[in-house]
């Protein structure tokens, strides 16, 4: 989501979700060790223990995670409605 025009905190939302809190978890884990080996900068991460919104600040992007049924329930797409939507191919390897 392009927030560039809406927001002073980022520039965009990447928001994807895991059918289980295994695999939101394993989401989470596996940006975070590409980021560690491509030496990209985090600026602060969120994680709870039930891997239900697992969340990667990278300064200008934020990445949240969610395991599908909080998604729905948090609905970050419909409170940031007025965004671009980027749409992003499933397979970016």
């Amino acid at each position: 989501m392009d927030l560039r025009n809406l927001s002073g905190f980022c520039d965009y939302f990447i928001i994807c979700s895991g059918e289980s809190q295994r695999q939101v978890r394993a989401i989470y884990e596996e940006v975070l060790e590409s980021c560690k080996k491509e030496k990209v900068e985090i600026h602060h991460k969120e994680e709870d223990n039930e891997s239900q919104w697992l969340l990667i600040d990278f300064f200008d992007v934020v990445l949240h995670i969610f395991l599908e049924e909080k998604r729905k329930f948090y609905d970050i797409e419909h409170l940031w409605r007025e965004a671009k939507r980027i749409h992003l191919p499933k397979n970016l390897s």
